[in-house]
């Protein structure tokens, strides 16, 4: 869809322009809202979508960032495994809409994987780097970016680990 982008997506637009990133987001009219959803208005596999999902700790409420391809399931055992070391025996939670909004400065849906409001601990799913490119959410249930994995991995800070 071209013109001008909304608020949000052009956010995430300027910091993949400030990061010297030459990349485009692309706002359609139809929702990118899930992996499924993208996938088929993106015309490309599910597994190639990467997916945002935010998890917080029980006790510290620090913001986990799981970027996962849309095919995976997410084993949380997993997550909190790789996450050891931080959670020193707190206990990991999915997020609620109301904490994902706060802490990332987006809603569920159109979380991106860079850009948040407060910068999360990132975990980046291995299966992602399998593929050439990715989509990654752009602020918006409906924005997108196309971008390498591994180039991903790197922006977001995000060590990469098995998620399922």
């Amino acid at each position: 869809m071209a013109g001008p982008l909304s608020p949000s997506a052009q956010k995430i637009q300027n910091l993949l322009n400030d990061l010297g990133q030459p990349i485009h987001v692309v706002e359609f009219a139809a929702t990118t809202r899930t992996a499924a959803e993208a996938a088929a208005v993106i015309g490309c596999d599910a597994a190639q979508i990467a997916k945002s999902i935010v998890f917080r700790t029980r006790e510290k409420s620090a913001s986990v960032l799981v970027v996962a391809s849309g095919a995976t399931r997410i084993n949380e055992a997993l997550v909190a495994k790789a996450l050891a070391d931080m959670l020193n025996g707190d206990r990991l939670l999915r997020a609620d809409p109301e904490y994902v909004r706060l802490t990332t400065g987006f809603p569920i849906g159109g979380v991106p994987p860079l850009g948040h409001a407060v910068t999360p601990v990132t975990l980046f799913d291995r299966r992602l780097l399998s593929f050439p490119t990715v989509w990654a959410a752009a602020g918006t249930p409906n924005a997108v970016f196309a971008i390498a994995p591994d180039v991903l991995a790197r922006l977001s800070g995000a060590r990469v680990v098995d998620v399922a």
